[in-house]
């Protein structure tokens, strides 16, 4: 069995080892409306991740969530009124999450091989779940085939590109021996107990990714927001849980330090646009601050 065989059969049966019981996978959702309903840590941390595609909800679009295993994401789009479709890999909950009203559509999908047709839904979103994925250059592409409008891609920022002092270190290491880097910088080389190895987002590798294609546009924010503690998830998000406070504290400190580019931010959203968008998105898109890259045409395409 190939190696990226093994990884989705092993993604796809993930949720059903963690959540054995239909008890457990009702639990899971209890959970998460209980966040949602109280504004808990975990419901902070998740919203400024969806809160990224604030921009491109301005106007009414169809959205495909990729790698949405629960159905969350899919949910955020929902309670906007928005026509949206949740896939996974996974049927352990998209059914279940249907049935207590998440959303109205989910399809059972391989994020490598999607069964849409090109230009099927306007937005595709996939949080979190790119670094998953065995071959995850081939999702993006399917992304793209099915995308009319543009891919968002959320996920931890590949942290050399934007630290040349770490760049520098490890072109020193390597002329020695390309291996004592990796007993300083643990992760170097990630891998997740599933099989995969771990990708992380780089400005310059979607760039490149975007125009080999011919793409117009993409447009990148990055957010500082691995605050996640299992014990204090359940907590409050506001100053009466001291582990909030020290949350807050350590957000404005990483804040600090990305501002004075002495750290990359930990996140990092990258909006590949398969058209260049309105003027309203693009207004909407630099209010809050996302970086431009607008690519000049190939002089050489046919």
């Amino acid at each position: 069995m190939s190696t990226e065989k093994k990884s989705h059969e092993a993604h796809s049966g993930w949720y059903e080892v963690q959540y054995a019981t239909r008890e457990a996978q009702e639990k899971a959702i209890a959970d998460w409306k209980y966040d949602q309903e109280n504004n808990t840590i975990n419901h902070w941390i998740h919203s400024r991740l969806l809160k990224l595609v604030d921009p491109l909800v301005t106007e009414r679009k169809s959205w495909l969530t990729v790698g949405d295993g629960y159905g969350f994401d899919a949910n955020f789009f929902y309670r906007k009124g928005l026509d949206v479709t949740a896939t996974d890999i996974s049927d352990t909950f998209l059914p279940l999450s249907q049935q207590h009203g998440l959303f109205e559509k989910y399809s059972v999908e391989n994020a490598e091989r999607m069964t849409f047709a090109d230009n099927s839904f306007d937005y595709i979103f996939c949080k979190e779940a790119y670094h998953h994925f065995p071959r995850p250059y081939m999702a993006v592409y399917e992304m793209i085939r099915v995308a009319r409008e543009g891919v968002v891609l959320v996920e931890p920022h590949d942290p050399i590109s934007k630290m040349p002092f770490l760049l520098a270190l490890r072109n020193i290491f390597d002329r020695r021996d390309t291996t004592l880097l990796q007993k300083y910088w643990k992760n170097r080389y990630s891998f997740e107990e599933v099989g995969n190895y771990v990708f992380k987002l780089s400005e310059r590798e979607m760039d490149k990714l975007a125009n080999g294609i011919g793409l117009p546009m993409v447009a990148f924010k990055g957010i500082n927001n691995n605050y996640y503690n299992a014990k204090a998830a359940h907590e409050k998000a506001d100053d009466s849980s001291s582990a909030f406070k020290k949350i807050r504290r350590k957000l404005a400190m990483h804040n600090l330090l990305t501002r004075l580019t002495l750290m990359p931010s930990q996140v990092l959203c990258a909006v590949i646009f398969k058209k260049l968008p309105s003027d309203q998105i693009m207004e909407a898109l630099k209010r809050e601050g996302f970086q431009i890259h607008i690519f000049p045409p190939n002089p050489y395409a046919g």
